[in-house]
């Protein structure tokens, strides 16, 4: 029975000792990156009895987006968005994009991510146009079409499962980036966006920390 009680106690403090480490993956505690100009470190939110943030703990908000936004355009989680923010790191050519509107990027947004709102693609071809050329790599050919040869491959969130923000950005908008030829497989969708991220304790910025 001493053998058994003494594995048991074992146990426990192996799994508190789990918990209290907050691991993103094994072997993982954190990683820093330096992207846009800044380093920034990302773990988790280690402290017992935390709640989902504020900002996300209604229920009420937008509608379930689908797991797939359209075919080719690829869907992440968590793990597959971190192996992409470390990729962007050494690769330009990677775009790791808050897709919100500004007051929701400088409330509370994922560290060192750009900020380049979906509402810059909704009704003005010119606007949507010169945002692609601008921000993401897309060149103009001499006939006036739009050249994807060098267009990034951008990694898109908003706020969450519910969330029509990235959505809009990538395939709803009437100048989406779909709509305008943008090619499918250079989009990368994190669905679970601002509400899953905070729900797994991961590190945030913003005026509303």
């Amino acid at each position: 029975m001493l053998r058994y009680a003494i594995a048991a106690a074992a146990l426990l403090i192996s799994a508190g000792t789990a918990e209290a480490e907050s691991l993103i993956k094994d072997g993982m505690k954190e990683f820093t990156v330096k992207l846009n100009g800044k380093s920034c470190t990302i773990g988790r939110n280690q402290t017992k009895g935390n709640k989902v943030h504020s900002l996300y703990e209604t229920t009420d908000r937008g509608r379930p987006t689908p797991i797939s936004l359209a075919p080719g355009i690829e869907t992440l989680g968590e793990l597959e968005f971190i192996g992409y923010m470390q990729k962007a790191e050494k690769n330009p050519d990677i775009m790791i994009v808050d897709t919100r509107t500004e007051g929701w990027h400088n409330n509370l947004r994922i560290p060192c991510t750009v900020n380049v709102p979906y509402t810059l693609l909704n009704d003005d071809e010119f606007v949507a146009t010169t945002t692609l050329m601008e921000r993401f790599g897309v060149t103009e050919k001499d006939d006036g079409t739009l050249d994807f040869s060098k267009a990034k491959t951008i990694v898109g969130y908003c706020n969450g499962f519910w969330c029509g923000q990235t959505p809009g950005m990538f395939v709803n908008a009437k100048f989406s980036l779909k709509n305008l030829g943008y090619p499918v497989e250079k989009l990368k969708y994190y669905r679970g966006g601002m509400q899953a991220w905070t729900a797994l304790g991961m590190s945030v910025v913003g005026a509303k920390k």
